[in-house]
């Protein structure tokens, strides 16, 4: 109760004091709310140092008793010195390279965890570009944006750190006790020694603007504040301030909406009379919009080459991202009100405070954490269900809830009423916006919203399942035992087919390291924000695609063991241009032979090529599933390619369009390719592995299990060609079936899709009766017979 007193003298107090950083930012918003226990926080601090009611030196330092904007912005007073806070002053306090003194005050584990986090490491980003270069490093995740090491104790529950033990033995390649700084970008002079280098400048100009390291690009779609503020600052797509600090410029680029901490359900951001709670889903994909594009797809997002639509002044659809788009189906958890954080966890977003190479090493969730199956709840299941990263479906004692949360997950939101406790991750963590209620589950949104879910289970035995669901997740339970349920529940997810990859050190060009800028950092503000002029590398790169496609992504088989939608990944086809203009590698896929495919897949002898399909989950999920012919009757889905690969022609040679004979002789001199040969690809790049069961590019590049289907699920899976078995025998190739389809004519039966259903149900019935009665005909009549033969012996 003291306590409480104490903190509403401060707050009375302050309310008197005059906080001098005003005098300039009149208007500005608050960082909390006031009557905030972080406000609380912040302001006993300001009081201890001598600042009572200056909430802003608390942060980013400085010098309160200035009267001049220069010497307010120096320094900072005397008290942090000795003491936890701002060691000068930090225009960007959230800075990951300071932010020890400042997030770090009350958030200690996420910041000591901050740099082993993928957002920082990039390790699988940089892994990805390594191997589709050659795969120089193999398995092995080598390289991250900056020197890194393990921290002394991962952060989580007992349990988790268990798991998360036996897991990292398992794929020792996949979970790395240390991890060094990407090389240098190469001159132009060493690229001509090997050109693979180029891979290094691709890396630092390209795909290194997204770690929470730097500020990233300053193009629409992709503002965002550095370290703990790329996610917990609000930035618009434009990029403007539009709060009410008359120092802050309102028309230029760059800029966050509004000085204002975005968080958990309990903390308010106030934007032009509108109030919201949580992180906003285009937050997330400020970065999520590349690669896998979980981000932009969650939304619905889908990138075309196309300007359409256009507005009412005639201007085509503006860029976003770089890129624009269709609209197709949202997710449906989008479409619900849930945002990224509502299913991804602390440990997801921050980490753990241990490194992982890729994706799959650090999300903890699966859907059946919240969903279950349609025979246990998810409390029901033990601990790894889903999470396998082996081939058989995980078995043990129920993984029960959680009644007690982390001390650090305590400073987010917690609901009041825990109900019957909190569910828990497939790896050991409770999740504490889930929580059971009965045999429901309430789930406490960041925005607000509660929504209660049926499980799976629940849904069975109130007859809620249709009959499609109850055949897919219930009667076949090789689906629920070996498929992420998002194989069936992802109708899409974006294909960029062939990543040509173009490197040119001709003349002198060169472009910003952006990686490189991003390490260059003065108390808290890195190098891109003043200058990229100043880290001009040498190079300058290129990228196209050779197409686009969305529907009905193909099937591999993932690190975790179980069968999910792949998409095209880092499929580098690569053109590297010396100084000289000349090229030193021209659409080169590179040919690997040290592919794990632990003998369930066949391996060419020359090598699988470099070119990756990616597991993936497309974050497009939706209440109804893909239909069963879209894997049962499609070679895509198989791994076969788009119409079986036959659509394309041999792509290793070059094409030449222009008059010909008949016989295809160019005719005029002066000719030019049309498409230029790429040597090693003599298949679709949707193509990854042939009838025989040789793979043909690399599936999945992290972890072990990472593949084509092999031979004996692609033959339990392939029932193309299906509708043969009874139509070759129609209209008259068989007496009775001729009769039969006579009798239907005669009896104006009309034959559509529904009648068809119900005659092959019937047909299926019957002949499995008579099978079964006519061998059990068959085996009384032999009974019967050696019986009579015994008694006359």
């Amino acid at each position: 109760m003291n306590r409480w007193i104490l903190l509403v003298l401060l707050l009375t107090a302050s309310a008197f004091a005059q906080n001098s950083c005003l005098k300039c930012h009149e208007g500005i918003a608050d960082i909390r709310d006031r009557d905030s226990q972080m406000m609380h926080k912040i302001l006993e601090v300001a009081d201890k140092a001598g600042a009572t009611g200056n909430d802003c030196i608390v942060c980013h330092g400085g010098n309160p008793n200035a009267t001049e904007k220069e010497e307010a912005h120096k320094g900072t007073l005397a008290y942090f010195k000795n003491h936890k806070g701002p060691k000068a002053f930090y225009p960007s306090p959230t800075s990951p390279w300071i932010n020890q003194n400042t997030c770090g005050m009350c958030h200690k584990e996420q910041v000591d965890a901050q740099w082993n986090n993928l957002m920082a490491t990039e390790g699988g980003k940089i892994h990805g570009a390594i191997w589709g270069f050659g795969a120089k490093e193999g398995y092995n995740h080598t390289y991250a944006n900056f020197d890194i090491k393990n921290i002394h104790k991962r952060i989580g529950t007992e349990a988790y750190r268990k798991y998360m033990q036996t897991l990292s033995q398992k794929e020792p390649q996949g979970f790395p006790k240390k991890q060094i700084q990407l090389p240098p970008a190469p001159t132009a002079e060493e690229v001509e020694q090997d050109p693979t280098l180029s891979v290094y400048t691709y890396l630092r100009q390209e795909c290194l603007r997204c770690h929470t390291g730097g500020k990233g690009r300053y193009r629409r779609g992709d503002y965002r504040g550095i370290g703990c503020a790329a996610c917990h600052i609000p930035y618009s797509n434009e990029g403007y301030y539009e709060g009410d600090d008359k120092s802050i410029p309102k028309n230029e680029h760059g800029h966050l909406l509004v000085h204002s901490i975005q968080s958990s359900r309990d903390v308010n951001v106030s934007i032009h009379g509108v109030h919201y709670s949580g992180v906003p889903v285009e937050t997330c994909t400020t970065c999520h919009n590349r690669g896998k594009r979980i981000g932009v797809s969650y939304q619905g997002l889908m990138e075309t080459a196309y300007q359409a639509t256009f507005d009412d002044r005639g201007n085509p659809q503006p860029k976003l991202h770089t890129k624009r788009y269709l609209h197709l189906q949202e997710d449906i958890h989008y479409t619900k009100g849930m945002l990224c954080q509502d299913c991804h966890t602390s440990n997801d977003l921050h980490g753990d405070g241990f490194i992982t190479g890729a994706n799959l090493g650090a999300v903890e969730i699966e859907c059946q954490d919240c969903h279950g199956t349609t025979d246990k709840y998810p409390w029901e299941l033990p601990l790894g269900y889903s999470d396998e990263f082996a081939k058989t479906p995980k078995t043990g004692k129920p993984r029960g809830t959680a009644q007690t949360l982390a001390e650090y997950l305590k400073k987010g939101y917690v609901p009041k009423d825990k109900g019957d406790g909190f569910l828990r991750t497939a790896r050991g963590n409770p999740m504490p916006h889930a929580v059971r209620k009965g045999n429901k589950v309430v789930m406490h949104l960041a925005s607000g919203k509660d929504i209660t879910l049926i499980p799976l289970k629940g849904l069975k035995k109130e007859h809620k399942l249709s009959k499609e669901a109850l055949v897919a997740m219930d009667q076949i339970k090789a689906h629920t035992d070996k498929m992420e349920c998002y194989t069936c529940h992802a109708t899409w997810a974006p294909q960029c087919y062939g990543c040509h990859v173009k490197i040119d050190y001709s003349g002198g060009k060169q472009n910003p390291d952006y990686l490189a800028a991003s390490a260059h950092h003065h108390n808290g503000i890195t190098g891109e924000v003043h200058n990229l002029k100043e880290f001009l590398v040498d190079g300058k790169v290129t990228e196209t695609r050779s197409y686009l496609r969305w529907e009905n992504p193909p099937l591999g088989q993932n690190g975790e063991g179980r069968i999910s939608p792949v998409i095209p990944g880092c499929q580098v086809t690569l053109t590297v241009i010396g100084k000289d203009g000349k090229a030193l590698l021209e659409n080169h896929i590179f040919k690997l032979k040290n592919v794990e495919n632990n003998g369930t897949v066949a391996v060419p002898k020359e090598g699988v090529n470099s070119i990756v399909m990616s597991p993936v989950n497309p974050h497009t999920i939706t209440k109804k599933g893909r239909s069963c012919e879209s894997c049962h009757d499609s070679a895509k889905a198989l791994g076969y390619g788009i119409n079986g690969g036959k659509y394309f022609s041999d792509q290793s040679k070059t094409t030449i369009v222009d008059l010909m004979t008949a016989d295809k002789k160019v005719l005029p001199h002066k000719v030019d390719e049309q498409i230029p040969a790429i040597p090693n690809l003599k298949d679709d790049y949707s193509r990854f592995i042939d009838e025989n069961g040789t793979q043909l590019q690399t599936v999945g590049n992290h972890w072990k299990l990472s593949q084509a289907l092999d031979n004996e699920t692609r033959a339990k899976v392939d029932r193309r060609g299906v509708c043969m078995s009874c139509h070759q025998e129609m209209p008259k190739g068989d007496l009775a079936v001729s009769l039969m389809v006579h009798a239907a004519k005669y009896a104006n039966v009309n034959i559509d899709n529904d009648m068809h259903h119900t005659i092959l149900h019937k047909s299926l019935l019957l002949s499995a009766w008579v099978q079964v009665l006519g061998g059990l005909l068959i085996g009384m009549g032999i009974m019967w017979w050696w019986f009579r033969r015994k008694r006359r012996g």
